[in-house]
């Protein structure tokens, strides 16, 4: 077969070094891909953005399966445009993606399928919002409708706190359009956690769960940010719980969207808060989560491309996935200034080793500089990732390997896995 996957982030580099050691692969390629990447696949200079551009050249070059891994080209209609060629895509529509791509929308659909969520309302004016803060006395949190690279969200604690962040979105354009319309919900309390779930549009597979660490600082402190490291699994998400999410969560939403016309073929993510009266979503993502596809894919023992492919193709009936019972834990490793403007362009030392075996090292903000070295060029620059006897195990390898890597400001928290 011959893949084209779709991205140039921590998550992509998961995907496509997961793929290369399938046996099914021909030829594999990434658009646009990373330093990391270029290890494993074949980079193609492509705009994910420019779906028309990412469809013909997988046209052209007789690529057998697109796996989209970003959102923001799955809500531009990458998939649709893909799928009108006939070539295979493993990624929603762009009216299924819209789970993800409006944050309001993600709640109506909670509301019909009867999903358990926090209470929430959506609105365009900064009064009638500030008051609905009000009036749950500031402990809420405040969220732009679209994407916003997972900056988004802000968690609050009082009322002064939930009006800054409402006046930064409404009035200020902090982020920009997607934030023309918030959504507020109240506060919930309790872990975290993510699971994904393969679905074909109708029947699903659950992947191992995960849980991420979106705060800067260690203890969970400073501002949120796409994710500074993940672990799998969850000692919070049993088999059983698992099996509930998948009842009470996933299959309602899947069968919503499908109820709506909106078959939803690829990853479906739902972040959950873990409260005293059960899971709560908190969002849907339409694809694999950044950094929660890292470990999970180290820990993923079966082969990827079938199941890929029989999503892709509408029937998961036969399709089975396997784990090892390892644990898993990535440690981001950040730019200077990030969650902020970010420095670019210091030298990037000792991602390629060596390390311990069962030890990856996936790329995200990396480019090649003029003279062929790798350079930090985005705020998440790379995933450092190890399995281990459990998660102490898999931390103790994983920051070991994190000791051989360098670069000018490199930011990371030292308790990913701590939260188990």
């Amino acid at each position: 077969m011959r893949i084209l996957v779709v991205g140039s982030g921590g998550r992509e580099h998961a995907l496509a070094w997961k793929i290369s050691r399938s046996p099914l692969v021909q030829a594999l390629y990434a658009a646009p891909g990373n330093p990391g990447i270029s290890r494993v696949a074949t980079l193609v200079p492509l705009d994910p953005m420019d779906v028309d551009a990412v469809a013909h050249w997988a046209a052209d070059n007789a690529v057998d399966l697109v796996v989209v891994g970003p959102e923001a080209p799955l809500v531009a209609g990458l998939a649709d445009r893909v799928a009108k060629t006939g070539i295979l895509v493993f990624g929603p529509s762009a009216a299924a993606a819209e789970i993800e791509g409006s944050k309001a929308f993600a709640k109506d659909v909670m509301r019909a399928a009867g999903i358990p969520t926090a209470e929430y309302e959506a609105f365009t004016a900064l009064e009638p919002a500030v008051a609905w803060a009000r009036a749950r006395g500031g402990k809420v949190v405040v969220k732009a409708d679209g994407l916003a690279a997972g900056k988004g969200v802000v968690v609050c604690g009082e009322l002064a706190e939930a009006e800054e962040a409402l006046r930064a979105m409404l009035v200020g354009g902090v982020h920009g359009a997607a934030g023309n319309r918030v959504v507020v919900e109240e506060r919930l309390e309790g872990p975290e956690a993510s699971c994904i779930a393969f679905t074909d549009g109708e029947r699903v597979r659950m992947l191992a769960a995960a849980q991420d660490h979106k705060r800067i600082f260690d203890g969970d402190r400073g501002p949120n940010t796409g994710g500074m490291g993940a672990f799998s699994p969850t000692p919070t998400v049993g088999p059983e719980l698992l099996a509930e999410v998948e009842r009470t969560v996933i299959l309602p939403a899947v069968r919503e969207l499908a109820r709506r016309g909106r078959p939803f073929r690829g990853a479906l993510y739902a972040g959950l808060m873990l409260t005293p009266k059960g899971p709560r979503v908190l969002e849907f993502n339409a694809r694999l989560g950044d950094p929660e596809t890292q470990p999970i894919l180290m820990r993923m023992k079966s082969d990827l491309v079938p199941a890929l492919l029989a999503v892709a193709r509408g029937d998961l009936s036969a399709a089975t996935i396997e784990f090892d019972p390892r644990a898993a834990v990535g440690v981001v490793l950040a730019a200077e200034g990030y969650p902020g403007k970010v420095a670019s362009g210091d030298l990037v030392e000792g991602a390629d080793g060596p390390f311990a075996e069962d030890v990856q090292v996936f790329h995200a903000g990396t480019s090649r500089a003029p003279d062929g070295r790798v350079v930090t060029s985005g705020g998440r620059v790379l995933t450092v990732c190890a399995l281990g006897d459990g998660l102490d195990g898999a931390a103790r390898r994983a920051y070991e390997a994190v000791a051989k890597v360098r670069f000018r400001g490199m930011q990371l928290r030292r308790d990913i896995g701590g939260k188990a």
